[in-house]
């Protein structure tokens, strides 16, 4: 196996265009397990930790773009106050090691089912920015997903950002565990508030082949805040409202039986996190409306 370290993103581009074969690695938290127990053998890795344009983040009009080589312990400490469903998925993340290794631009990468960030980028929508030695581009975070495991990556790119609105309304995420902590989702849920689009966001994970958008809960939920005047005027939900959106989310997940819960159990937490979540989510943007200079 090769060893491919670069110092810049350029030198990484031209080294992925001639190695396509090789597989990126920064924290290294999925492809150092991956290794070490023998699920992988790639003819190459590249070390992308010396790159120091992939590890900063920055305001850039009204989205923050966070570099694919920032760890999620920065997530929570410098961006929560811009992106807080994202801080909030960051530190459901497997131990402190792993928070201060691990990165949202691995996460994307891996593209697992049940990575953590993948319903609150989705939700929030997000876009994934990627780059080769053709140029760069942006790929939608609902385009992003294409399988168990698959991303819309093509073999010589590399993940070199992801852009993510800014906002000051309320997100929410939450996931279920067969322990409390450093644990893989049985199924996790996030919900984000879109105040000035009169619009919600709304994604399941760990509860089918993909991380995906619950459309026909969003669509419900959006008609009904804006029918009924609520984005301006918010008084607390009906519980007939929030047991329907619940019911949407769960029949957007398509889970299956496994070793960490069955599929009757994914879409029964679903749910139910669906409904705390947005319990959660509106009694903060009701308290800020109520308290505009707060």
């Amino acid at each position: 196996m090769d060893f491919l370290r670069p110092d810049t993103l350029a030198e990484a581009l031209a080294l992925k265009a001639q190695r396509p074969d090789a597989v990126p690695i920064a924290g290294g938290t999925d492809v150092m397990v991956e290794l070490n127990f023998d699920h992988r053998r790639p003819p190459a890795l590249l070390d992308l930790t010396r790159i120091a344009e992939l590890g900063s983040w920055d305001v850039d009009g009204d989205a923050v773009r966070i570099g694919s080589g920032v760890p999620y312990t920065r997530i929570i400490d410098e961006v929560g106050e811009h992106l807080p469903g994202l801080a909030m998925a960051s530190r459901t993340v497997g131990s402190p090691q792993i928070r201060n290794r691990g990165t949202v631009g691995g996460n994307l990468g891996a593209a697992s089912p049940a990575g953590d960030t993948h319903p609150v980028l989705l939700a929030a929508d997000a876009t994934v920015e990627v780059a080769s030695t053709r140029g760069s581009r942006l790929i939608p975070a609902t385009g992003f997903y294409l399988g168990v495991k698959r991303n819309a990556l093509e073999p010589d790119e590399l993940i070199t950002a992801v852009h993510v609105p800014a906002t000051r309304a309320p997100q929410q995420f939450a996931k279920v565990g067969t322990r409390n902590a450093m644990v893989i989702a049985v199924c996790s849920f996030a919900v984000a508030l879109h105040p000035e689009q009169k619009r919600v966001g709304a994604a399941v994970g760990s509860a089918a082949p993909t991380p995906r958008r619950a459309t026909a809960a969003e669509e419900f939920l959006s008609a009904e805040l804006t029918s009924t005047d609520q984005w301006e005027s918010p008084k607390p939900l009906l519980d007939s409202v929030k047991r329907r959106f619940g019911d949407l989310v769960a029949q957007a997940a398509s889970p299956i039986d496994d070793v960490r819960g069955s599929a009757a159990y994914r879409k029964h937490a679903l749910s139910v996190l669906a409904r705390r979540t947005l319990d959660w989510a509106w009694r903060d943007y009701s308290e800020k409306v109520a308290r505009p200079c707060a």
